[in-house]
């Protein structure tokens, strides 16, 4: 059913994709599909990574290690934005395309006051992607 499964991720907030990565690892095991992680950057220094060549090598890194650690096929995308908050969602729906993706699984958060003003990542996303979209808690 599914071939291409697009997993966003925040290298620097790894602990709270827990749940999102076991269900995309879940899926691809079920489906024999093979899992895309995909992350966005800046071009300046962060916590993470100095520049985006090394957030790149990071995330393939990850992407390797997830893959190894649950016996899949998985890759990395690494992408570039002046301001990851503001183009996040325009940098997701892009990534799906690039990877071919016909399945995302993107961790979201509990809807709050806040959601009411601004419109969350995860609900973009699933609003505009032309793939399905798991939005996991």
């Amino acid at each position: 059913m599914y071939r291409k499964i697009l997993v966003p991720v925040d290298l620097a907030h790894l602990d709270g994709l827990e749940r999102s990565i076991d269900t995309a690892t879940d899926l691809a095991k079920h489906y024999g599909a093979s899992l895309h992680f995909v992350g966005i950057t800046t071009t300046t220094p962060s916590e993470v990574a100095h520049t985006p060549e090394e957030y790149s090598r990071k995330l393939h890194e990850y992407a390797e290690r997830q893959g190894a650690a649950h016996g899949l096929s998985a890759s990395s995308i690494a992408r570039t934005s002046h301001d990851p908050a503001v183009d996040l969602s325009h940098q997701l729906l892009e990534a799906i395309g690039d990877a071919g993706a016909d399945l995302v699984v993107m961790a979201s958060h509990v809807p709050g006051l806040a959601d009411h003003v601004f419109a969350s990542h995860g609900g973009a996303v699933a609003a505009h992607a032309r793939v399905s979209v798991l939005l996991v808690r």
